[in-house]
C-alpha cells in the first residue's frame, strides 16, 4: 500500500509497522490512545491540542502519549520554543499499523475491542437520524480470495485515510471481514 497524499500529514513517517509485542498491542488498541493515533495522522500536535481535542486534562494525554512513544508508535517530528517552554509536536512512526502474528498466550485477554460493536454503537445516532450508509454481503470464497480482498480493502481505508481533513463533520468508516455462520444453497441437480 503507498500513500495517495504524500504531504499527509505534514510530517515524514513510515508507509506501515507491523506490530507484534504485547506492549504495542496494548498501546494502540486503548481507546484512547486510538484517537490520539488518528488525530495525529491528520498533522503533528502537542500534548496540549491533543488533550483539547479529546477532552481530557494534559497530564492524562501526556501519559497515553508517552506509552505510545515508548511502544515506538509516536516520535517528536518538531519542535518549539514557546518562551522558555520548548514545545513538542508528536507525530506518528508510520502511516499504517498492521498486527502481526502474535501468539495468544502473549496477550491475554486481547486488549482490543471488538471494533463492529464500537461502531454499531457509535452509528446508533446516525442510523435513528436516517443518515447511515451501511452494506453487508455474503459471499462463499476461500482464505487465498479473502486474504487478497482484504488487501484491496485495506488500500480503500489507507486513502480513506489520508483525504483532506475540510469537512466540519466526522465521518467512521468501518470494515470488517470474518467467516459467518450463513445459510447455502446445495448442490444443484443435473
Amino acid at each position: 500500500m503507498t500513500s495517495i497524499n504524500n504531504a499527509f500529514p505534514d510530517y515524514e513517517l513510515e508507509e506501515r509497522i507491523v506490530v507484534t509485542a504485547p506492549h504495542e498491542l496494548r498501546a494502540m488498541f486503548d481507546p484512547l490512545r486510538g484517537a490520539l493515533l488518528d488525530l495525529v495522522l491528520e498533522r503533528a500536535a502537542t500534548v496540549s491540542e491533543l488533550a483539547e481535542a479529546v477532552s481530557r486534562p494534559k497530564s492524562t494525554v501526556a501519559h497515553h502519549v508517552k506509552v505510545l512513544v515508548d511502544a515506538g508508535m509516536l516520535r517528536v517530528v518538531r519542535t518549539r520554543r514557546v518562551r522558555a517552554i520548548e514545545e513538542r509536536f508528536y507525530g506518528r512512526t508510520a502511516r499504517n499499523f498492521s498486527v502481526g502474528r502474535v501468539r495468544a498466550h502473549d496477550v491475554s485477554p486481547p486488549p482490543w475491542t471488538n471494533e463492529l460493536s464500537d461502531a454499531a454503537d457509535e452509528s446508533m445516532p446516525a442510523y435513528q437520524a436516517d443518515r447511515m450508509r451501511a452494506l453487508r454481503r455474503y459471499a462463499r470464497i476461500s482464505n487465498e480470495q479473502a486474504g487478497e480482498f482484504w488487501e484491496r480493502v485495506a488500500a480503500l481505508m489507507n486513502e480513506f485515510n489520508q483525504l483532506p481533513r475540510e469537512g466540519d463533520l466526522p465521518y467512521s468508516l468501518i470494515v470488517s471481514l470474518y467467516p459467518a455462520e450463513y445459510p447455502k444453497l446445495p448442490a444443484a441437480k443435473p
